[in-house]
């Protein structure tokens, strides 16, 4: 699989992570779909970024909307070979505080979005992905999970957190045994202190610098187009499968 001629979905890809890694697509001449909720920046970035990228409107969450948008990709694309997930939120709430124990509806949703919304779309796309003629391996596509180091070493305020990211870790290898005959590969990374929107938008300069430092080396925050490097030398190695890779500068969260 090379991104210059891949056809890929990527949930959350107006913003973020899921941005950088639309951009890297569509810069090595894949063919790529952004699936996300947010339709302003959605089909802003599709319209930047040429014939190549198209917009879909989708709750990751809703099998119906999934299935809708993924019919809709393979038509125009005449396939799908590559599923990266990105969409996810991220709070933190402590399990007892001041104002009680911890809002069973939000840890819920966390799970429903982050966990369920990801495995609902690699099950579809698994389907379409099934469709495609094998390469000389066998292969027929490769999946992307995005977990976080949160799902190995999770701060307080984080239970609902990286519980929903250790289940996507978790998933790698039995998705990838599961898809194994069908010759889909099942990955994730796990994104240490990235400078995401969230960062940028909710804390200061000096906030983030200070975030930096924590990082064992280099002393930043990771960089969004770092991620989707990483993507694609995942799914350009057709050796890697059923892990999970932390990409995290050696940072380990106290």
């Amino acid at each position: 699989m090379q991104f210059a001629d891949v056809r890929a979905v990527v949930t959350g890809g107006a913003s973020g992570l899921g941005e950088a890694t639309v951009r890297e697509i569509a810069g090595a001449g894949g063919r790529v779909a952004i699936l996300d909720r947010d339709g302003e920046r959605g089909t802003a970035l599709a319209s930047e970024l040429g014939d190549n990228v198209r917009f879909q409107d989708v709750d990751v969450t809703d099998e119906t909307s999934v299935a809708a948008a993924l019919d809709a990709v393979v038509a125009a694309f005449g396939g799908l070979d590559l599923c990266v997930n990105c969409a996810g939120i991220a709070f933190a709430t402590k399990t007892t505080g001041k104002d009680g124990a911890h809002p069973l509806d939000t840890y819920r949703k966390a799970i429903d979005i982050n966990l369920v919304g990801s495995f609902n779309v690699a099950r579809l796309a698994a389907i379409h992905m099934e469709k495609n003629d094998p390469d000389e391996d066998g292969g027929r596509g490769a999946i992307i999970n995005t977990a976080s180091v949160a799902a190995f070493d999770g701060q307080k305020g984080q239970a609902a957190y990286a519980a929903s990211k250790g289940g996507v870790a978790a998933s790698s290898l039995p998705m990838a045994r599961d898809l194994a005959f069908s010759g889909i590969r099942v990955n994730a990374v796990a994104p240490g202190l990235f400078l995401t929107p969230m960062f940028e938008n909710s804390l200061s300069q000096e906030a983030q610098d200070a975030l930096g430092q924590q990082v064992t080396f280099p002393k930043r925050l990771g960089r969004p187009s770092e991620f989707a490097r990483m993507v694609r030398a995942i799914a350009e190695n057709p050796y890697m499968n059923g892990t999970t890779v932390r990409l995290d500068g050696a940072i380990r969260l106290p």
